[in-house]
């Protein structure tokens, strides 16, 4: 323990101040690989465009700062992996805008069948599901998944793999989850559903809403008007993804509605029928948000589409312009008159599609602390639960009593020990816990029956 020099107030009062109560190896405040617990990112406040009104955010699961912070811990912790060498971050990267340069992820036990998809604003679309395929009903259903899958993460309960149930054993005896569940919860206990509201607090957290698009649309208000800060390719390749085809437009909104981008929920496959083995899928109907499809050079972060097909956004157009075959499960907006679709588009008009889709691309999504890697190089993280220089205390008077009320900000839900002395060797203790946004208050309502007095607060270890 670390006691720091006493502030000396009214009639030699003093306040000792708060230990600083580092888990693991202690840090400075702004390295990598520690969290301040009480002094939380802002993840439930977030603002975002008032044009921007979808949100498939379920009642029962909001996001709050703490919880999308044990988000954050279980994203990029390997040790959700059956060797501690995959996280779900290793395939969903914050500089590729959570997706993999690869095209292929790589496993505990291979390679992913499919290209992983970007997570960027996961939350603002009115599709629900998630996968290429749908599988996932819910964002809930989906981040346990690769966690339970025997290439991906390899809690599988098959092929030898250790079950779910093992993995919440390993991280049981984790001190920084007993903290950061008992923050979130009330309690230190681990389940598969405390997971998965965790992790999909943080993903819906991740958000883009910086682009040059957004600029143009918050000062027009309206997508169909020219956009002052487009150039004109810019401007005619967005009236050409907003128009229907055949004689205005590629119909790209038809699929993709601005401002979200996000897919129709009743969308099916897009023709791309290959898989990443070579055989046949047409079982994929799910894509991410238009949004931050390339890094802010303009640069693609990896191919597009489930396969990895298509090299480019250049190659992407080409396959829309010209559907290569009526398939299976093909979207009928594809194949208008069940023909495959032809929209006949000359090269200027493919320039301005690409010049418009890079708009969409955001800057902050890339490096925002928020949703970055709390780990050190080594794996591993600090979790501070008690501030250095934040205890404060005041004074209340009721005719000639006197009550001290200190007060620090702390770790949510968490129990402390309240400490008071007069000669900093003899301490008098009682157990108090933070209140669910982060703060302690203790009371001292003898704070004159000596010369001098002392309070501070402690760490008590979940048990």
């Amino acid at each position: 323990m670390k006691n720091y020099n006493h502030i000396p107030l009214n009639k030699r009062l003093a306040l000792l101040f708060t230990i600083t109560h580092i888990i693991s190896i202690a840090a400075a405040l702004a390295q990598q690989g520690t969290l301040d617990l009480t002094n939380l990112q802002d993840y439930a406040g977030q603002t975002k465009p008032d044009y921007i009104t979808k949100d498939n955010t379920p009642a029962g699961n909001p996001i709050t700062n703490i919880g999308a912070t044990l988000g954050r811990v279980l994203f990029h912790d390997k040790r959700l992996s059956k060797n501690n060498t995959i996280s779900c971050a290793s395939c969903h990267q914050q500089q590729h805008a959570f997706s993999d340069p690869n095209l292929a992820s790589i496993g505990v036990n291979g390679s992913t069948g499919r290209h992983s998809m970007r997570l960027i604003n996961a939350k603002f679309s009115n599709e629900t599901r998630f996968f290429w395929d749908e599988r996932a009903v819910t964002l809930e259903d989906q981040t346990t998944q690769p966690i339970k899958d025997h290439i991906e993460m390899g809690f599988s309960g098959t092929n030898g793999d250790q079950n779910f149930t093992d993995l919440i054993t390993k991280l049981s005896a984790i001190t920084e989850y007993k903290v950061l569940f008992t923050g979130v919860f009330g309690d230190p206990a681990i389940t598969e559903e405390r997971v998965q509201r965790s992790i999909s607090q943080f993903i819906r957290s991740i958000q883009s809403f910086d682009s040059k698009y957004d600029l143009g649309r918050a000062t027009t208000n309206n997508d169909g008007a020219p956009f002052p800060n487009f150039t004109p390719a810019e401007n005619a390749g967005k009236q050409l993804f907003l128009a229907p085809p055949p004689a205005n437009g590629a119909g790209c909104a038809g699929c993709h509605q601005p401002p979200e981008f996000d897919i129709a929920p009743n969308s099916r496959n897009n023709g791309v029928i290959t898989s990443l083995d070579g055989t046949t899928d047409t079982t994929n109907t799910r894509s991410p948000s238009l949004r931050d499809l390339v890094d802010k050079t303009g640069t693609p972060h990896t191919a597009f589409m489930h396969d990895g097909s298509l090299p480019t956004l250049a190659s992407v157009i080409n396959h829309y312009n010209a559907i290569p075959a009526v398939v299976p499960n093909l979207d009928p907006r594809l194949s208008p008159g069940g023909q495959p679709q032809r929209l006949n588009l000359n090269q200027t008009q493919k320039d301005n599609l690409i010049a418009f889709l890079k708009t969409l691309t955001g800057t902050s999504v890339y490096t925002d602390e928020k949703w970055s890697n709390p780990f050190t190089a080594n794996d591993e993280i600090n979790i501070i639960i008690l501030p250095s220089d934040k205890t404060s205390i005041t004074f209340t008077s009721n005719g000639a009593s006197r009550t001290a009320n200190i007060t620090s900000p702390a770790a949510p839900n968490i129990e402390y020990i309240f400490q008071t002395s007069s000669d900093l060797q003899n301490w008098t203790s009682e157990t108090v816990t933070s209140t669910p946004s982060g703060t302690l208050n203790a009371i001292d309502t003898t704070p004159e029956t000596e010369t001098k007095k002392f309070y501070r607060f402690i760490y008590k270890p979940t048990p």
